[in-house]
């Protein structure tokens, strides 16, 4: 009688030892899935900070390039950069191909022209085109150049900003933020950067 009751509570025993290691394998699993998970949201934060840090870098390096540009050409008092402002396709949107500003484009304008008078004192604008790398070299560097004098003329037009303070350039699909691989990266690359100067 005795041994039957041990060999029930050793059968017992190891069914709950087995429950047990099945929970502890079910808890395992789980647990490496959440790891997998978390660590892949780190990677895409640390490429997303890696993807806006080139961005910085590259319209730091813009900036300035324009401050040497209008130094040269003596066209500044002080050569500060007062400040910068970089419109991709989300705030000005151009047709594949054109320089003509649609309706958004021109209420984008309208809020950079407030903020530039609202400087108070004279400044030297460079308007920088660029493009993504669909198309021949020459043909993004005029697209660039068609669209940046698109911009000069508008505030020029429509704020009275005066011409003879504007300049335009157009790198073309020379100074990406990002690669041309995919349709989200070619739109970010197609922008129009505007760096105010005194």
């Amino acid at each position: 009688m005795f041994s039957l009751t041990a060999g029930a509570l050793v059968l017992g025993g190891c069914a709950t030892n087995s429950a047990v290691d099945e929970k502890i394998a079910q808890l395992e699993g789980r647990t490496s899935q959440k790891i997998e998970s978390v660590e892949g949201q780190v990677e895409d934060l640390q490429e997303q900070q890696r993807a806006t840090e080139t961005r910085l870098d590259a319209v730091s390096k813009e900036a300035s390039e324009a401050l040497r540009r209008a130094e040269e050409a003596g066209l500044l008092a002080q050569g500060k950069i007062v400040f910068e402002q970089a419109f991709t396709e989300d705030r000005i949107r151009f047709a594949l191909g054109k320089s003509e500003l649609n309706a958004e484009a021109r209420a984008a304008l309208d809020e950079l022209a407030s903020r530039i008078k609202a400087v108070g004192r004279p400044v030297f604008i460079e308007i920088q085109g660029h493009t993504d790398s669909t198309g021949s070299t020459r043909f993004n560097e005029e697209l660039g150049f068609d669209r940046a004098e698109a911009v000069r003329r508008y505030l020029s037009s429509q704020h009275n900003l005066p011409l003879a303070r504007m300049s335009t350039i157009s790198y073309g699909e020379t100074s990406p933020v990002t690669d041309n691989r995919t349709r989200d990266a070619r739109m970010q690359n197609r922008r129009v950067v505007v760096v105010v100067l005194e």
